[in-house]
């Protein structure tokens, strides 16, 4: 694995580290935060957790663009 391939992963985790601690931290001691119901009757705490796949998947699609690997010459051996 390249070390600029690793470093961005590292980037990446601690976002989402940082992400899910707050969520999980908001459970914790102010779960009378996560009973409102913004939008459609849902509660905070299910919309919160769908925001968070949302972000897994877009940060891992961002991580598969930034370290696919260079092209190459197409017309010479490998």
């Amino acid at each position: 694995m390249e070390s600029g391939n690793a470093r961005v992963g590292i980037v990446f985790f601690a976002i989402y580290l940082v992400l899910y601690g707050g969520f999980v931290l908001l459970n914790a001691f102010a779960p009378q935060t996560m009973e409102i119901t913004p939008l459609a009757g849902v509660n905070l705490a299910i919309w919160c957790g769908f925001g968070l796949i949302v972000a897994a998947l877009a940060m891992a699609l961002i991580y598969g663009w930034m370290c696919a690997p260079e092209d190459t010459d197409e017309g010479s051996p490998q």
